[in-house]
């Protein structure tokens, strides 16, 4: 496993070019860079300025991933660019960003179901809880969306990498990248946002691992609040996560898995209402067993925060998330997992059950 970037978490790195941000990667010593999406490199997808970035990864010896965009056709009126690059089509305008990576040996693309808004009080910055749209019919718009998109990606040998964002469920990536078909959908594991959906990130790794294919990896604080739980972001080590029982599950599948960084910008306050009944029945997969842990982990996270081992909640968000710290985050995360590979090798995970399932979990719905 290589370990590497989110290019538009670094630093800088919106007032530098594509291969200016590979350079920067290349200088804090990381393996390769994740643009989230090809927009980020050229807006006019460039033919010039991709091959010249291609180039540059290969001379630096970094490897190279790109992304997409949303694949939510509720969410999709957020990202304009897209369609105007299709001339007014979305979907035209997605193939043609696919068909650019590709062109660059970029196959492994991410795409994500929605976006989050800050500005919204409770449960609402995540599109689940919409009211104008139910989840379930963004589910099966995201559904048929990916089923337009499959030729596409067949033909181009191309994955579209469905991230475990903030507001899904690893089942429900699951589910998607089994009812379109895994030989065209994969899944980008986000070590961070299935705890946001009170999943054990152990768990959700073991769960999601047969059909991961990218990542973004940092570790979380977790705090009691009186709705429930804050969630925070933290380098890797500096949180509760067991990354070696992590690494080795994703590794029993996907051993050559690239270990991107998504480094934390804010100090941003992630809300897990798990006091609120309607919170509890908008997570169905979830079961006692995985919700009990993130209670532990909280606890966890409290008690060593307690003893001097982890940054209190005041500390955190009384200090600010800025560009030494952003660097500290890299490096401290790179640091901790390289250092768990070279002590375990290509770490080997438990053996993983049937994909998408928990058959020793009680969903929280039948428990009520």
């Amino acid at each position: 496993m290589k370990v590497g970037v989110d290019g538009r978490k670094l630093p800088g790195a919106s007032t530098r070019s594509a291969v200016e941000n590979l350079e920067a990667a290349a200088e804090l010593g990381m393996d390769g860079v994740f643009f989230r999406t090809v927009l980020d490199v050229t807006p006019t997808l460039d033919r010039h300025v991709l091959k010249e970035l291609r180039r540059r990864a290969d001379e630096l010896g970094l490897y190279l991933e790109m992304g997409l965009a949303k694949v939510n056709p509720y969410a999709n009126a957020e990202a304009p660019e897209v369609r105007e690059l299709g001339g007014g089509d979305y979907t035209a305008g997605m193939v043609r960003m696919m068909r650019a990576c590709a062109e660059i040996d970029c196959r492994e693309l991410w795409v994500g179901t929605a976006n989050y808004k800050p500005g919204l009080p409770g449960y609402h910055v995540f599109d689940r809880f919409r009211t104008d749209a139910s989840w379930s019919d963004q589910l099966a718009g995201i559904e048929k969306f990916l089923r337009v998109l499959r030729p596409v990606a067949l033909d181009l040998g191309c994955h579209l990498n469905v991230e475990t964002h903030e507001e899904i469920t690893s089942f429900e990536v699951v589910r998607l990248v089994e009812a379109v078909g895994p030989d065209a959908i994969g899944i980008t594991y986000d070590s961070a946002n299935v705890v946001a959906r009170g999943e054990d990130p152990v768990a959700a790794a073991r769960r999601v691992a047969p059909y991961v294919r990218m990542s973004h990896v940092r570790d979380v604080a977790l705090f009691r609040t009186d709705y429930g739980i804050g969630r925070m972001l933290a380098p890797c080590g500096e949180g509760v996560m067991d990354w070696p029982a992590i690494l080795g599950a994703l590794g029993e599948h996907r051993p050559g898995l690239r270990l991107s960084i998504e480094n934390s910008r804010d100090r941003t306050i992630m809300p897990m209402h798990v006091y609120d009944p309607a919170w509890l029945a908008a997570h169905p997969d979830l079961t006692t067993t995985e919700l009990a842990e993130t209670f532990r982990l909280t606890h966890a996270y409290e008690d060593m925060a307690a003893a001097g081992e982890r940054p209190t909640f005041d500390h955190l968000t009384g200090t600010p998330c800025d560009g030494p710290e952003q660097l500290r985050f890299i490096s401290r995360t790179a640091a901790h997992l390289r250092e768990i590979l070279a002590t375990d090798g290509e770490p080997d995970g438990e053996p993983d059950g049937e994909p998408g399932g928990d058959p020793d979990g009680e969903s929280i719905r039948s428990a009520r």
